[in-house]
């Protein structure tokens, strides 16, 4: 006979089992930029085994790509984003600068998130490369073939997407060196690559660039992500060809924790462990396998066969990201002035 005491005792007890079932699940928004949709849903699915090997926690992780400026802008007007996986530096910084929460106006995340893991917290690079068509048609070398009347360009919008200003600073070291640091004949080079780009237009995001060059046909060479084009490669075959200039840029983008939403709720330890799993061996393996450089060493002498060598600058050449931004990038600055100056 069923007493009512046996039926509460098993009520209380379901709803135990129902709220440790609760407790054991865990849900992560990753949100991104646009070239890393195949490397995280490979990564996602081996960590979210690692935890539930480790913890005997379920984790549910959801990732949101679109052009890296556009997702930083998202995370700063209130997503609930526990990690932020972007382009470049810059954008991560704004959200220090201008994301805020909660009445005492706190910052999203702290001033010194870079120093918090290894390598400035970018636990794999890239490089700008170019993406051709079968048989190079119009026999593209290097950056000054884009400059030629009879070249259409595909590239992103520096304004939106964090891809996009790593095309154009790579552009520009090469015409600092090209002229010797002559800024009057920087400009005016740098200037006819954007001239023939906007003939297509300016993508908002790198992987929407790729699009414009692979599925609507346009232009003649497409300035890429190195792991978007060596993706691309190994999907189409014969169809694409990449070329790698003589000149490009140390592409390093970083990742983050947002600490407010992390604490607000209560998934620090998860978000922590998952960006820190893209450090360990597996993570640096599907890093590689996915085309982005590893940091690892042995990883990255695994993957050195897929990598051409490049001389390449970095961002410090250039005098670190906010320096960068507000000379090239902000409102009125050099990208904006030498678009203006563009005759069409």
């Amino acid at each position: 006979m069923i007493t009512s005491r046996s039926m509460t005792l098993a009520l209380t007890l379901l709803g135990t089992l129902a709220i440790n079932s609760l407790k054991a699940e865990v849900s992560l928004l990753n949100v991104s930029y646009d070239p890393t949709r195949e490397l995280y849903t490979e990564f996602n699915k081996a960590f979210a085994k690692h935890w539930k090997a480790q913890s005997g926690e379920d984790v549910k992780i959801a990732t949101s790509h679109g052009g890296s400026g556009s997702q930083s802008r998202l995370i700063q007007d209130g997503s609930d984003a526990d990690v932020a996986t972007l382009a470049l530096a810059y954008d991560i910084d704004a959200i220090h600068e201008k994301g805020s929460t909660g009445a005492l106006d706190k910052p999203l995340i702290p001033k010194d998130w870079q120093s918090r893991l290894p390598h400035n917290s970018s636990p794999y690079t890239s490089t700008i490369v170019f993406l051709v068509r079968k048989g190079n048609p119009k026999n593209i070398k290097d950056w000054d073939d884009l400059t030629r009347d009879d070249v259409s360009v595909v590239t992103p919008n520096p304004k939106t997407g964090g891809g996009a200003r790593w095309n154009f600073l790579a552009a520009w070291a090469y015409a600092k060196k090209k002229f010797a640091g002559d800024e009057t004949q920087i400009r005016d080079f740098v200037g006819k690559v954007y001239r023939n780009a906007l003939k297509n237009g300016l993508p908002a995001a790198a992987r929407a660039g790729t699009i414009a060059f692979t599925e609507r046909k346009l232009g003649d060479v497409s300035i890429s992500w190195e792991n978007e084009a060596l993706l691309l490669k190994s999907k189409n075959g014969g169809e694409y060809e990449i070329v790698t200039p003589s000149v490009s840029i140390l592409a390093e983008p970083p990742v983050t924790v947002i600490d407010a939403n992390v604490d607000a709720k209560n998934t620090r330890k998860q978000a922590t462990a998952y960006l820190e799993y893209l450090y360990s061996p597996e993570g640096q393996d599907i890093i590689g396998r996915n085309f982005y450089r590893p940091v690892d060493p042995s990883a990255k002498a695994k993957y050195a066969g897929q990598f051409k060598e490049i001389d390449l600058v970095t961002i410090a050449d250039f005098g670190g990201w906010s320096k960068a931004q507000k000379t090239f990038f902000d409102d009125r600055g050099l990208f904006d002035q030498i678009i203006k100056g563009i005759k069409r």
